[in-house]
């Protein structure tokens, strides 16, 4: 018998996945190693943060990395060391040659001397843009599952 035809939509090809999940790797590896500068460069100069915490995006990158560094100081003020984990990566064409990606993320937090604990489960939609050879994100939404 032959083998059934899927419904389910095709993503990218298997080198363009690679690449994208490089990208989110150096991404992540930025921010959870205090170069919230760098994380922010991997945003379009207009780039969107939002998330269903917050009614109000943060929006273009300079307000990013102001953020993002605001969150860094949090985080050494109270000795927690932070780690994203982003997984399930599901990247479709985009608009304009760029990339559409869902993922799930975890927030993991760990004090001093102490366990690390899972601070956020979180869904991720982002549209990816190409530049200079690499890639930007236009627009990030992070939906957390402890908001309703």
């Amino acid at each position: 018998m032959p083998a059934e035809q899927s419904t389910m939509p095709r993503g990218v090809d298997t080198d363009l996945y690679l690449e994208i999940q490089q990208f989110y790797a150096a991404q992540m590896q930025a921010l959870d190693g205090g170069d919230a500068t760098g994380w922010a460069e991997t945003f379009t100069e207009d780039g969107v943060f939002a998330t269903n915490a917050d009614s109000s995006a943060t929006c273009g990158r300079a307000a990013i990395a102001q953020a993002a560094h605001a969150a860094a100081a949090r985080l050494a003020e109270e000795g927690l060391v932070q780690r994203h984990w982003l997984g399930m990566l599901d990247a479709r064409p985009g608009p304009d040659g760029g990339v559409r990606v869902r993922y799930y993320a975890l927030v993991i937090r760990t004090p001093g001397g102490g366990d690390p604990v899972i601070w956020r489960s979180c869904a991720g939609a982002d549209e990816l843009v190409r530049h200079d050879g690499g890639w930007l994100v236009r627009e990030r939404r992070i939906t957390r599952d402890d908001v309703g």
